[in-house]
């Protein structure tokens, strides 16, 4: 565990200084910024130091990129700052071929932090029980009929490229698949302090290596389980929960993988909608070269301790 405080403090020492710059976002335009979208491309590719986006309370109905380094986005309240869209990953894929930006908060940049705001993917909120759309085969060139279910993969927030990733006091939201999606399997490190964090299947899926602390997550819809985590790429590669508190408002399982997997769970506690069933591997699972391994260290639900 020497490491994991080497790598927080790493993720950390960035918080302790002051920003470069302040970029303001408000709505109602008294800020330098409507959108958000509009304040990030404002900004130069890097800097020495971090840039500070602040925006304003109010609700941002946008799909936000950002590839920069070395930036901030700083909510003025954790509820009250408010990215949202309804977005299904597999319509936005057939409707935008190639692009694979099909979160709300996509991000790419290295060395970025994301506080006091919440994003949300509201799709399964809104959307019917499930529709049939055509989709044109990129390979094939041939228009497929599929089918899109209300809980389909719907990211909050989603990265294929960003390491050490900070997000501190958020709320990340959906009601359906992969809410939290950091997917940077090779070299990815991200740390999650303050945050609730909601959906259905996998709603917690980090490649590499991940540290949740002080953190909630609630299953608000069927899902085959709460949490997920990716370390094919090296051995060492853990996801860890420190004092983290996991709730359903269905009965729920708590976790699974479909590759090498390693799970740390540290003074954690669980909600009577627990179900019985450990951290397990998926049917459909990749072939493995080492075991996945579920640790567990002072965690408590109701009539029951897991010790490892």
């Amino acid at each position: 565990m020497k490491k994991y405080h080497l790598i927080i403090n790493l993720f950390l020492a960035p918080l302790l200084t002051q920003a470069q710059e302040k970029i303001i976002v408000d709505g109602s335009g008294k800020g330098n910024f409507i959108t958000i979208q509009d304040a990030v491309n404002s900004l130069a590719d890097s800097a020495a130091k971090d840039r500070l986006i602040f925006i304003k309370n109010g609700k941002y109905k946008e799909q936000v990129y950002l590839a920069k380094h070395h930036v901030i986005l700083q909510g003025e309240s954790k509820e009250n700052t408010i990215i949202s869209g309804s977005v299904a990953s597999l319509i936005y894929s057939c409707e935008h071929p190639g692009d694979i930006n099909t979160a709300i908060l996509n991000v790419d940049g290295n060395d970025i932090t994301i506080r006091d705001l919440t994003v949300e993917n509201t799709y399964g909120h809104d959307a019917p029980d499930s529709i049939f759309i055509d989709c044109k085969n990129r390979e094939t060139g041939q228009v497929q009929k599929m089918k899109v279910i209300k809980t389909a993969h719907q990211f909050a927030l989603k990265s294929s490229k960003a390491t050490r990733l900070k997000i501190i006091n958020c709320i990340l939201r959906a009601w359906g698949n992969d809410t939290v999606s950091p997917w940077n399997g090779e070299t990815g490190m991200y740390y999650f302090n303050e945050c609730t964090m909601i959906g259905g299947t996998d709603f917690y899926c980090p490649r590499g290596w991940a540290y949740a602390e002080n953190c909630t997550f609630i299953t608000n819809v069927s899902s085959a389980a709460t949490i997920w985590h990716d370390g094919s790429k090296n051995r060492n590669m853990k996801s860890v929960f420190r004092n983290c508190s996991f709730k359903g408002d269905i009965p729920y399982n708590l976790g699974r993988y479909h590759h090498e997997a390693n799970f740390y769970l540290l003074d954690c506690r669980f909600d009577k909608n627990l179900q019985d069933q450990p951290i397990f591997k998926a049917a459909t699972a990749k072939s493995m070269f080492w075991d996945s391994q579920a640790y567990y260290y002072n965690c408590h639900t109701e009539g029951k301790n897991y010790t490892g």
